[in-house]
């Protein structure tokens, strides 16, 4: 066992952050410049739908009930949605965000995230994921690609990055058993 999927709390908070800093900081991840307080987070984000990659332990392989508080786990990747709209025809639509620690990559932390969201996402309603992937990001394309996202198609030029005009792929995945 790699990593447990749990939801994400507001004491992994530190953790995400972090992790999402070092995302930030890679040039590939995001048009984010920086990382946003615990409350800009928090409020533009699904309160469900949002998920924590931790460190198993020994006593994980007897547990019966859920593990629901990791503080003193190494968090090792994070996952959560985002509200495309608030218009109610758009409610069953959001867009997903991965991040990986740099310490944690290669360990398929990143697909074990998105496939704990997948099925979080359709358990509480939502028929269709999208992503804003950067052209260049080679190994988040292949990730949401092995999890059933399609591409949909290339903004090109849509925003900047400093001087730097930037494309983003966008993919989406359907799923097959919410609004079908």
């Amino acid at each position: 066992m790699d990593c447990l999927i749990i939801p994400m709390l507001p004491n992994h908070w530190p953790a995400v952050r972090e992790i999402y800093g070092q995302g930030i900081a890679t040039g590939n991840a995001t048009f984010a410049t920086e990382v946003p307080d615990w409350a800009q987070w928090d409020s533009s984000h699904r309160k469900n739908c949002r998920l924590v990659a931790v460190e198993p332990n020994d006593n994980d392989e007897q547990r019966t009930e859920p593990l629901t508080s990791s503080s003193e786990r190494n968090v090792l990747g994070w996952a959560a949605l985002t509200p495309v709209s608030a218009r109610l025809v758009y409610a069953g639509v959001a867009e997903v965000s991965v991040y990986v620690a740099p310490v944690a990559r290669g360990r398929r932390i990143g697909s074990t995230l998105l496939r704990g969201l997948v099925q979080e996402s359709e358990a509480n309603g939502i028929w269709t994921l999208q992503a804003g992937i950067f052209p260049e990001n080679a190994a988040s394309i292949g990730l949401h690609e092995s999890c059933g996202f399609r591409k949909v198609g290339v903004r090109r030029r849509i925003g900047k990055m400093g001087a730097v005009w930037r494309d983003v792929l966008l993919l989406e995945r359907r799923s097959s058993i919410v609004g079908v």
